[in-house]
């Protein structure tokens, strides 16, 4: 059987009845991807393409960018913005939204995105991401420039998402509104193969996602949470729970993608409103792919993709994977 190309999946796609994926929505698509292996080939280089490594400046979180962080972006702003598909972007790495320029053609989309997740793993050869949402730009948008307001949009609001996990494998994960789908990249043909899909996440599994270290900031419902789960079989759970952790959320959300169990990121219950992960680029996507593939995604106190954005790169807390464990803290922990 011919392998299924990522093009060929979405001109499937565009062609059904009702279809989620106009023709711009595929390009916009087949656009990311085509810059996700162009950063690829940057990481795969590492040391011998001058790419590790931190520079002398931070992003509008106050973080030390890593050179990775600016080259990734400057890859997708250079690959998306002459399309004539988007009317704009934003990029954690950018203190404001990129606005498509004069000289090119604009569309009816807005692209939001993390060009490295998990870029301090770079440098020790462990696996990153590329994560990016979709949205629809406002009918507003038509006769103005695009705005940072026209951006705060929820998360129930986006088109499509996904994300590029560069590992052993180099795989490209996405969601237009019906399923989630894997791709992987074939390096010698240069082009994504469907290996997986409609993805659904395994229920029961006993693995758990959590920053260790994060613990004093935990409400005490998230500590019981855990701890229910480190009894060696013998707490309220009744089993035994494995724990990962690889500070790369595309490589942690993955592997729940893949095989079960649940991701935490809470908010620090000591300060209202500290939080860790940003909504717009982070959050929503992964809580999309996460809903798609039959699991949850809530910020503690609610579902993370009714939550109306208030800014550009506001933080939020996440739980996610399993929808039945992710239940059990539904409601309980401060947002």
């Amino acid at each position: 059987m011919r392998p299924t190309t990522l093009t060929r999946f979405l001109l499937e796609k565009q062609r059904e009845p009702n279809s989620t994926c106009p023709p711009e929505l595929r390009l916009l698509i087949e656009t990311v991807a085509r810059a996700c292996k162009a950063i690829n080939h940057a990481i795969a280089k590492g040391a011998l393409g001058d790419v590790l490594g931190s520079l002398d400046s931070e992003n509008v979180q106050g973080e030390v960018q890593k050179k990775l962080d600016v080259l990734a972006n400057e890859l997708l702003v250079d690959a998306n913005e002459w399309g004539g598909h988007l009317a704009g972007m934003a990029s954690e790495e950018m203190e404001t939204i990129h606005p498509i320029p004069n000289r090119y053609p604009r569309g009816e989309y807005l692209l939001v995105y993390d060009p490295i997740d998990g870029s301090s793993n770079v440098d020790v050869n462990l696996s990153v991401g590329t994560i990016f949402s979709v949205l629809r730009a406002p009918e507003a948008c038509a006769g103005r420039e695009v705005r940072e307001e026209d951006f705060l949009q929820p998360g129930t609001a986006q088109v499509a998402a996904g994300y590029a996990i560069y590992g052993p494998q180099t795989l490209l994960v996405l969601t237009i509104g019906s399923g989630v789908y894997e791709f992987t990249l074939d390096r010698e043909l240069g082009a994504w193969i469907m290996t997986d899909g409609p993805m659904q996440i395994p229920s029961g599994n006993c693995e758990i996602a959590i920053n260790m270290a994060r613990r004093p900031q935990w409400a005490p419902e998230v500590v019981t949470f855990i701890d229910d789960r480190l009894t060696s079989g013998k707490g309220p759970c009744g089993r035994d729970y494995n724990m990962r952790w690889t500070a790369s959320m595309v490589a942690d959300v993955h592997r729940i993608l893949k095989r079960g169990g649940v991701f935490l990121y809470p908010a620090d219950h000591r300060t209202p409103g500290k939080a860790r992960l940003r909504l717009l680029y982070e959050a929503n996507p992964m809580s999309f792919l996460v809903e798609q593939a039959g699991g949850a995604s809530i910020d503690g106190a609610g579902r993370i993709m009714e939550v109306t954005p208030v800014g550009l790169h506001q933080r939020v807390g996440l739980i996610l994977g399993d929808k039945e464990q992710v239940a059990e803290l539904r409601g309980a922990v401060p947002a």
